[in-house]
């Protein structure tokens, strides 16, 4: 099937996409940041650059989107044209988002994950229980967290 616009406009359309500052990375540093958590951004002396550091908990949360990290839910759909180059560059986005949290784990920093439905779409958490999850495993002492918007549910390990 063909694309419904032009090359250019497609063009034009996809490169208005951010890959940093977008509006759950903006909800998630606005929210610990009012609750007296100070961090770092886009650190790029890590693997990954994840969005944000906070060194004084040894710790990291990226904030992925959906559609760009393939994440299993219903804000992700594989695009119906260009196939082989959609399953190719996501493919390659999982592998090295594992290999950056496997870095990280490998020099001690505990790594979290908040995915984009967990503050956007139909199953996504109160915004306020989303800051209090990061912030409760900011302070713990625990290695993962992975946030994910089922209606309330998130995983820590």
């Amino acid at each position: 099937m063909a694309d419904v616009v032009s090359r250019d406009v497609r063009s034009r359309m996809m490169s208005g996409i951010r890959g940093k500052n977008t509006r759950p990375e903006m909800l998630i540093r606005r929210g610990l940041h009012a609750r007296g958590f100070r961090y770092l951004l886009h650190d790029r002396r890590l693997p990954g650059k994840p969005d944000l550091v906070f060194p004084k908990h040894r710790a990291v949360i990226f904030v992925h989107g959906c559609f760009w990290h393939g994440h299993d839910c219903h804000l992700f759909k594989w695009p119906k044209t260009r196939k082989g180059f959609w399953r190719k560059k996501i493919d390659r986005n999982k592998w090295l988002d594992e290999q950056a949290i496997a870095e990280l784990r490998k020099c001690g920093w505990r790594v979290g994950i908040v995915w984009e439905c967990t503050v956007k779409g139909r199953t996504r958490l109160l915004d306020e229980r989303t800051i209090t999850l990061c912030a409760k495993w900011l302070r713990s002492h625990r290695k993962s967290l992975v946030l994910f918007g089922t209606n309330g549910r998130a995983r820590q390990i």
